[in-house]
């Protein structure tokens, strides 16, 4: 740097030959090196200034960002560590053949604490107790004032509680992320949807698994992220099944009956349609199992899938299609009705006595005992167990419910004749009602086997041959008239050509102490429309009593084929079926002419 001289010899030089005075020159030139200094402390005051105030506003910047950052998102709880693999809490939806849903998702919150952390741990437990009545407060206290360092309080909470926690204002109780399953429809296809809970569990998610129905069936499926969300589509029609469970209700409560169950199935596809079991539950507070006495007592129990009953003289058809279909009768065949039939030390007898001899199709129609057991030892034991083996009513159902395989069929172990004799009746083999609805339909839809489903098919599948289509077309015959004039009058429904078979079973004393004889499992198994099945019903009460007589009636015809009737009259038209008239025979008329 250059440096001025404070007394230049050349200026002063001058100056003393002018007369002037030296020492202004060097006055002069302090005073102007200390305005430079001056000016230069300035500027460098000034830039310090400025970057200060720079930095002070991007430090508020960032404080503001952040804040507004923290204020737009969810709380989350620090994590100082983490180790395992992560818990995915997402679950595909469940929805019914339209689309609509059946089961979903909901974002909630669960509450725990860390009593280290508690301000007021006793104010907390006592505040906690009052916006959640079923917690009990002198608990609360042990554990927030104890040796715990952390507490589940509750694992779902609503916004409404989430609100009233924050306004504890304790900085120990705090909030984690969860996602629970709802069910919005409540009650409705319940024991099919079974439920959720909680599996693995963190404070900032949970994982929720299916505990039983179609969630647990497919539960690695529902939680597979492969899937990319997309839902889970059953063959139910949520219309159908909440009309078919209001109508099995009512139904139930008419006839004084314990329980009862209902399953509307696609004659041709399998597809299950509607299956409903009364009592049921609502699957998002879904009940604790019985841990002792009759696992039907519990509303969990589902009847149509788990339930095995002997199931009466819907069985006969069996039969009776069997041997038109080898050649053994005809439906003009007349066959021994004369009781009581003896075998051995037992008698068979007949609700009524239908006289000496009835046709193949009045055995049916009037369902003869005795008649069915003539034509079953015709076709002998081997040929029988054969036949219902290939109907599938000695497996459980192939179903895609959890529960399926607990329904398997009770048989005998050995198969003497007299089993012959009463199974050809509906005694003596305890089957589902499901096993019951596929066996009809493959009756009824041609002849070929039926593999019942809970999903929605895309493509019908023809399942192998079970009888010819000639003799499902005299089955079909034959049920229709058991409802225009047998045992099953108050089934039909007009314009809907409904046929179907009841059946009336005793039920059996528990450890095989023989039979009840004021309790029945009724059933009416029932297809529509006949000239061209297209769905197959079959409605079955436990311990039914119709008392509006002046003696009890526990008869299918009389407390489960009018529940199967008004099934039929509500749901029929919801599944696009119009009513239609029957062609009748033309009456013989003369005509006059004037």
């Amino acid at each position: 740097m250059t440096r001025t001289p404070l007394r230049p010899l050349a200026r002063i030089l001058s100056a003393r030959a002018k007369g002037e005075n030296p020492d202004a020159i060097e006055r002069e030139n302090i005073r102007l090196r200390h305005e430079a200094m001056r000016d230069k402390a300035r500027v460098r005051a000034e830039g310090r200034l400025l970057l200060l105030g720079v930095t002070f506003a991007m430090a508020f910047l960032t404080v503001a960002v952040r804040m507004g950052v923290l204020a737009a998102t969810e709380p989350v709880e620090p994590q100082t560590a983490f180790a395992g693999a992560s818990i995915v809490a997402q679950r595909a939806d469940i929805t019914d053949r339209q689309g609509r849903i059946l089961a979903t998702n909901l974002v909630t919150h669960s509450l725990y604490a860390q009593p280290p952390q508690l301000v007021d741990p006793e104010g907390s437990a006592a505040k906690l107790a009052e916006i959640f009545p079923d917690l009990d407060a002198e608990r609360l206290k042990k554990d927030f004032t104890g040796s715990r360092k952390f507490l589940w309080v509750r694992k779902k909470i609503s916004p409404e509680q989430m609100q009233r926690v924050h306004e504890i204002g304790d900085p120990g109780l705090l909030f984690g992320p969860r996602e629970m399953r709802l069910y919005p429809n409540g009650a409705i296809a319940a024991h099919v949807l079974g439920g959720a809970s909680f599996g693995r569990e963190g404070v900032d998610s949970a994982e929720v698994v299916g505990t039983a129905g179609v969630e647990k069936t497919f539960d690695t499926w529902l939680r597979d992220p492969a899937n990319g969300g997309a839902p889970l589509q059953l063959s139910l029609d949520l219309t159908i099944q909440s009309t078919v469970e209001d109508v099995l209700y009512g139904g139930m409560k008419l006839m004084n009956a314990k329980g009862a169950t209902a399953i509307l199935m696609d004659a041709q596809t399998g597809e299950v349609v509607a299956m409903a079991s009364l009592p049921d539950f609502d699957p998002n507070t879904r009940p604790t199992p019985l841990l002792k006495g009759d696992p039907s007592d519990s509303p969990l129990f589902n009847r149509a899938v788990q339930g095995v009953y002997e199931l009466g003289s819907t069985f006969k058809i069996f039969a009776i299609a069997q041997a038109l279909d080898l050649g053994l009768v005809n439906p003009e065949t007349m066959v021994e009705t004369k009781g009581p039939m003896v075998w051995g030390k037992f008698r068979i007898r007949d609700f009524h006595n239908y006289g000496s001899q009835l046709s193949v199709t009045d055995v049916i129609v009037k369902s003869s005992n005795i008649g069915t057991a003539h034509i079953a030892q015709q076709i002998g034991g081997v040929r029988q167990q054969d036949f219902l083996g290939r109907l599938g009513m000695f497996d459980a159902t192939p179903i895609e419910l959890v529960e399926a395989p607990t329904g398997k069929p009770l048989r005998p172990k050995k198969w003497p004749e007299i089993t012959t004799l009463t199974v050809s009746y509906g005694h003596g083999v305890a089957a589902s009602p499901l096993h019951l609805a596929a066996a009809y339909a493959t009756m009824v839809n041609g002849g070929t086997k039926v593999a019942p489903t809970i999903l929605k098919r895309a493509k019908v599948e023809t399942g192998p041959r079970i009888i010819t289509g000639g003799t499902s077309a005299i089955v079909r015959s034959m049920l229709r008239q058991v409802v225009q004039r047998g045992t099953a009058t108050f089934g039909d429904v007009e314009g809907y050509e409904v046929g179907g078979k009841t059946g009336t079973a005793d039920k059996p004393k528990p450890g095989g102490g023989g039979y009840y004889k004021d309790k029945v499992v009724a059933t009416f198994a029932a297809a529509f429309p006949m000239s061209n099945p297209k769905y197959v019903l079959v409605v079955s009460l436990d311990e039914p009593v119709e008392t509006s007589g002046t003696e009890p009636r526990r008869t299918a015809g009389w407390t489960a084929v009018p529940v199967g009737a008004e099934i039929i009259r509500r749901a029929a038209p919801l599944l696009g079926l119009r009513p239609a008239l029957e062609p009748v025979a033309e009456a013989d008329v003369i005509r006059v002419r004037n």
